[in-house]
């Protein structure tokens, strides 16, 4: 499996784990204020990183690109940002959405690029020292 295929399935892991921990802490406290950024957690940081994963997973050559590699540490930066601010502005911190914007934009940039990266056609994306020799 290629390194960043590896590197989202640890990230998409790391935040199952705390959108488990979001949803138990909803559970235990019976307040559920907090239900939007377990559902970004969930989709953006589980299911999302995973679907990446598995993408590079079957896409090694595109795995090893530039574009790719910016994808990932867009789309990591964006949810380590976007994570904690969402959880403390729907608790009613309003100074923290301007982190929020930018963390969203952020995680916009990385759809971006993934795109970018999606659309390139194979032979584009392939490092010269991996194609047949002419």
């Amino acid at each position: 499996m290629p390194v960043l295929a590896s590197r989202f399935f640890k990230i998409a892991i790391v935040f199952l784990i705390l959108g488990i921990g979001m949803g138990l802490q909803m559970a235990m406290s019976g307040n559920h204020n907090v239900i939007g950024p377990h559902a970004h957690t969930n989709l953006l940081g589980w299911v999302t990183s995973a679907l990446f994963g598995t993408y590079y997973a079957l896409n090694p050559a595109k795995a090893q690109t530039r574009l790719a590699g910016a994808h990932f540490w867009l789309w990591v930066v964006g949810l380590v940002l976007l994570t904690p601010a969402l959880y403390l502005l729907y608790l009613g911190y309003a100074a923290i959405e301007p982190v929020t914007a930018i963390a969203s934009l952020t995680l916009l940039a990385a759809a971006l690029v993934f795109a970018a990266v999606l659309f390139r056609s194979e032979s584009a994306s392939v490092p010269a020292a991996m194609r047949p020799a002419e």
